[in-house]
């Protein structure tokens, strides 16, 4: 924003500052989280602390002291971040996705040569996984990935200077994603739909964990993927009476997702259309296919029966097979087209991704410290709440 335009809206901004700095018991931390929100949202290239210091006419070292040593806790204003982005976004689904931080040295938290689909490569980089919700997306949640060298012991040294707490250890993404979930849960907020890529769709104790915890999902999935049929029964052996007494099982062999959308054919799918385009209506050919996911972790009936599962391909008319695979516990009576319009629905965080880095300077964050990085994203998520506020309401919405 311009700085007549952030003049101009100078009340909602003091406004929606006092509302989610409230947590800060020091007025001086409350000022210096407005300030810094002010120097995300101001225009310039570059999002880092001297940068912005220089733009706003300050001291980049009471910025740079707000960031790296004080004492104010980011997830309590996260907390009230999400519950005012819930009542402005209104979403339709929350989406699990993460994005890559890239890092030249080897010093900031959680830096290591892995891939970063940001980078579309294997890179120096800091991975970040969110919770979004969408429409108007807004992230939710932040956490930062840190990979398993950060827990050998040669990598003491850089814990102590980055200040990564004793209890922060390497956990896979999709564990970082339901933990999450359950302090979001724990705070009253709970998902509609959970979309996910493939990234997390593929794994079964992402999905386990979203069962267990009665979350619906659209999953994106792997072709490989196996299932079996929606007409296969599980088959009970007959006891011997040695031992204990052997579980049902099935005697089918479960086969692809590729293949099962194969058999059904691409003329038992239809057309349909997920959403309008900035030119034409979004639209392609599906094929969807009731399938009982079989795979690692299944989490069979007391009958040994496997729920079934929605199989949802993107089959377009110009390709010999389906391009896109879904998996979907949503009930069985939900429209095709609701299907299809949920699953596509990641597409608004990926766009929210690039205001993020582009316009607010997610990944602009210059500091080493764990807490740093987690105060750094939580206030470019108040900065990119703000701005959609501005877009989707004339007025900030009253608290709750």
């Amino acid at each position: 924003m311009r700085a007549g335009e952030l003049a101009a809206c100078r009340g909602r901004l003091e406004e929606f500052a006092g509302e989610v700095f409230a947590p800060l018991v020091r007025r001086d931390q409350r000022e210096k989280g407005a300030l810094y929100l002010r120097g995300l949202l101001l225009e310039g290239r570059r999002k880092s602390m001297q940068p912005m210091a220089d733009r706003l006419g300050v001291d980049h070292q009471q910025l740079q002291q707000f960031i790296t040593s004080s004492t104010w806790r980011f997830d309590a204003v996260r907390a009230r971040l999400a519950w005012r982005a819930v009542r402005v976004v209104r979403p339709q689904v929350w989406v699990v996705d993460d994005t890559g931080f890239p890092k030249d040295g080897i010093s900031s938290a959680g830096v290591a040569r892995q891939y970063s689909g940001t980078l579309g490569k294997v890179g120096n980089c800091q991975i970040g996984v969110s919770a979004a919700s969408d429409t108007a997306s807004c992230p939710l949640s932040w956490r930062l990935f840190l990979p398993e060298s950060w827990d050998a012991p040669e990598a003491a040294g850089r814990r102590k200077r980055c200040r990564v707490p004793d209890d922060e250890h390497h956990r896979p993404k999709w564990q970082l994603a339901l933990e999450m979930l359950d302090e979001l849960a724990g705070g009253g907020l709970r998902p509609a739909v959970l979309v996910a890529d493939t990234g997390y769709g593929a794994n079964a104790d992402f999905r386990r964990g979203l069962e267990d915890r009665g979350l619906a999902y659209v999953l994106q999935a792997k072709a490989e993927m196996t299932a079996h049929a929606e007409a296969a029964e599980p088959h009970q052996p007959v006891y011997s009476g040695l031992g204990p007494r052997p579980l049902p099982r099935y005697r089918t062999r479960p086969v692809s997702l590729r293949e099962h959308v194969l058999a059904a054919g691409r003329d038992q799918g239809r057309t349909l259309t997920w959403r309008k385009g900035s030119k034409a209506a979004m639209s392609s050919h599906f094929v969807l296919v009731r399938v009982r996911l079989a795979g690692r972790r299944p989490k069979p009936a007391a009958d040994g029966t496997i729920p079934l599962s929605w199989l949802i391909a993107q089959w377009p008319e110009d390709a010999n097979e389906p391009v896109k695979y879904w998996i979907s516990n949503l009930p069985a009576d939900i429209p095709a087209r609701d299907l299809v319009r949920i699953a596509k629905l990641r597409w608004r965080i990926e766009h929210d991704y690039r205001e993020l880095k582009t316009a607010l300077g997610l990944d602009h964050f210059e500091g080493r410290s764990f807490a740093g990085w987690h105060r750094h994203v939580t206030l470019v998520t108040a900065a990119h709440l703000f701005l959609t506020e501005q877009r989707t309401c004339p007025k900030a919405p009253a608290r709750a």
